[in-house]
Formats: C-alpha cells, structure tokens, sequence
C-alpha cells in the first residue's frame, strides 16, 4: 500500500523533530531548578476524554425491533418520531447475500398500500425485469428503476391484494436474470415469517 506508506512515512516525518524538541526541553529542564508548583498538572496537549453518547445518534440507521425474519430498521430523528421500515436480506443456498428488501406504508387513497424496495447485484439484466412469485400464485414482473454502485433498484407499488398475499402466503421468491446467462434465472427465497406483525407497526412514509 504505497500511498498508506507514504502517509506514515510524513507523518513520522513531522513527529520526530517534535518528539526530538520534547526530548531537550526536558534534558534541559533538568539542569535547572522547578518547583512542582510550577509543573503543569495536565498538560494542554492530553485530552481528558468526553462521556460518549449512548444510543444511535441523528440521521443514524438502527433496528428497533425485530418479527421473524424482518428486522424494523429505523433512522434517528430530532423530534423522536422515527420513520421505520421493514427490512430483510436474502441470500442463497451458499449464504451469499443477493437481494434486499425493504418495505413501507403508504398513505391512504393510492391504488398502492405499501411501497417495496428491492436491490439486486449490478450484473442483473435490466431487460429481464425482477418477479415476485408468492407460493403458487402467479408472478409478478417489476422493472428497475436506476443502478449505482451498490446494485440495481426495482421501486414497486403493493396493492391490497399484494399484501394480503404476503400476510397469508409461506414464502416469496424473487427471480432475476444474469446478465451473462440471460437463458437462466436465479431465485432466492424472500421469508414471510413475521410479515404480518412487522406489517402492523411500520411506518407510513409519503413518497
């Protein structure tokens, strides 16, 4: 790591002529009388340390609560009220983390109830959209919105018929396809264990 290495290299740089300098003026010091009065108890360079604040801080993400499989992760405000949404992440039969999923209310007079949130890796073709499936329900197919860094996003809305599926049902798989095998799909297993009781309390945020 030569640019970590160069760092150390200035900063010793810069701390052995200072670390040099402390060593005379106490060699100097020496040869001359002090009373301890005159000694600083505490010298103005050492910090005496602050209490640390407990608790997740403003603008900080942290899990309130947890139902089944869904973790309720909430964000930090000032006022004290919250927004919380229900997250789960999916991996594969090897524990590798594919997917997230995240979900929210939304408020009431929409065709949507809920909005979701899925993220999936970036080598994801676009043009193969993302599905839904809830146990022997047919699918449901959602395009994707944008891609960053992190992955590609698919933004979707939730009827009452969605949800109500999702309360009832065993399980979800989320289907996407490769970009570099686009003849196959992957599939990973979305739980709905909790799905109900994590449903009852999260938050209703205006999009």
């Amino acid at each position: 790591m030569p640019k970590y290495t160069s760092i150390l290299a200035r900063s010793l740089a810069l701390a052995l002529p200072i670390a040099f300098a402390s060593t005379m003026a106490i060699a100097q010091s020496d040869t001359t009388e002090e009373t301890p009065e005159e000694a600083p108890s505490t010298p103005n360079e050492l910090s005496l340390g602050e209490t640390a604040p407990e608790g997740p801080q403003v603008g900080e993400t942290y899990i309130k609560e947890e139902f089944g499989d869904w973790d309720m992760r909430c964000i930090k405000t000032e006022n004290g009220e919250d927004p919380c949404q229900m997250y789960q992440l999916l991996s594969n039969e090897e524990g590798t983390p594919i997917s997230e999923f995240t979900l929210f209310k939304l408020p009431e007079g929409g065709q949507a109830q809920a909005g979701a949130t899925v993220v999936v890796p970036l080598e994801t073709s676009l043009a193969g959209q993302l599905t839904i499936k809830i146990d022997d329900k047919p699918a449901k197919r959602y395009p994707f919105a944008f891609c960053n860094r992190v992955g590609c996003y698919a933004r979707i809305g939730l009827t009452d018929e969605d949800i109500n599926s999702f309360k009832r049902g065993g399980e979800a798989v989320i289907s996407i396809v490769p970009i570099v095998a686009q003849d196959q799909r992957v599939n990973v297993s979305l739980s709905l264990s909790g799905f109900t009781a994590s449903y009852d309390v999260v938050s209703v945020i205006d999009q």
